[in-house]
């Protein structure tokens, strides 16, 4: 099979000779290159030679134009500063008030904004140099997590208290512009999108259900409605968040190392695929092959089909290579698993 029809059939509950490799590759990805994080976050050309020769060294089924959480921020108007070996930031906060959205550039085109433009021509090159051959991930960010890169992480969680329809008013904009970006990324090539929301990981069921969960669905809807495969993403326990989370219809759910697996299969049924639940940073990092199939193993056991081998989260730098190739060893498909 090639990597896209086992990524594909994965996830549509047929027959693979083994399970899909979807690591999460970036700052990993720049240095294995001999380049930067910051060359990577801002030159579509290094994040995807990056990816393709990741992919060449180490044996995974999809390509991912992931960067960092600013790309929709600059189409807002912030103003990003690069890093060689850090993630880029956005220094001045974009809105200094919930209740005046006149800063933010309304409905960013993604086309006319640099740094959407930028995935947008990675997800392009992906598609001319692998279309076909394996799963190409684009990546929006989700309706809070893109407020809370706006508003600014404490003030956000301080406004969803005090606030919550001057929330849902950004909310409202956040994911416009989610969905008219997760379009153009299924038009260039792109196969799934994924929808990365940590911030949802520190809020209680109640404020999750009634502020976010309305935008999450409606931004999952859109992609699906578009032929896209949605791939949602929150770092951090998200055990409290299950039931809602089960409700949302997404195609893949990833898992980080805290969240109980059954509990998460429980929630979202015996057809959506679950990713992850090793963790990057003690199995990945500090561990050693062998570890590293014995922890991939163990959450496939867990977990049961369908499955997809990844780290909770992105696979840290200064991983030795010997334990991403353990990573991405493949693993047969059990039909009998859990």
């Amino acid at each position: 099979m090639t990597a896209l029809q086992r990524y594909l059939a994965t996830l549509r509950g047929q027959p693979a000779d083994f399970l899909p490799r979807v690591p999460i590759l970036m700052q990993f990805a720049a240095e294995h290159i001999g380049s930067n994080y910051g060359a990577f976050a801002s030159d579509w050309r290094v994040l995807v030679e990056a990816n393709l020769r990741c992919r060449d060294d180490f044996g995974f089924d999809q390509v991912s134009a992931i960067s960092d959480p600013y790309r929709e921020v600059q189409g807002f108007g912030g103003v990003i500063r690069y890093e060689a070996d850090h993630a880029p930031t956005c220094p001045q906060t974009v809105l200094r008030d919930i209740h005046d959205l006149a800063p933010l550039r309304a409905d960013p085109d993604p086309y006319a904004c640099e740094r959407m433009l930028d995935r947008l021509l990675a997800v392009r090159a992906f598609k001319e140099r692998v279309g076909g051959e394996c799963s190409i991930l684009g990546w929006v960010e989700g309706p809070a997590a893109e407020a809370a890169d706006l508003r600014g992480v404490q003030d956000f969680l301080m406004d969803l208290m005090d606030d919550g329809e001057a929330c849902r008013q950004l909310m409202a904009l956040c994911t416009r512009t989610a969905i008219r970006f997760a379009t153009a990324q299924l038009a260039e090539g792109a196969d799934t999108i994924g929808v990365g929301d940590a911030i949802c990981s520190q809020m209680p069921p109640e404020l999750y259900r009634s502020l976010v969960w309305p935008f999450q669905k409606e931004l999952c809807d859109a992609i699906r409605a578009q032929g896209g495969l949605v791939k949602l993403h929150i770092c951090g326990n998200i055990t409290h968040l299950l039931p809602h989370i089960g409700e949302l219809g997404v195609d893949i759910l990833d898992i980080d190392h805290m969240v109980e697996p059954r509990s998460a299969r429980q929630a979202v049924g015996p057809k959506v695929a679950i990713a992850g639940r090793v963790d990057p940073v003690a199995d990945v990092l500090h561990g050693t092959p062998e570890g590293i199939r014995r922890a991939v193993a163990s959450s496939y056991e867990a977990i049961g089909n369908p499955h997809l081998v990844m780290a909770g989260c992105e696979i840290p730098p200064g991983t030795p290579p010997a334990n991403l190739r353990a990573l991405c060893e493949p693993v047969r498909a059990c039909p009998a698993a859990p």
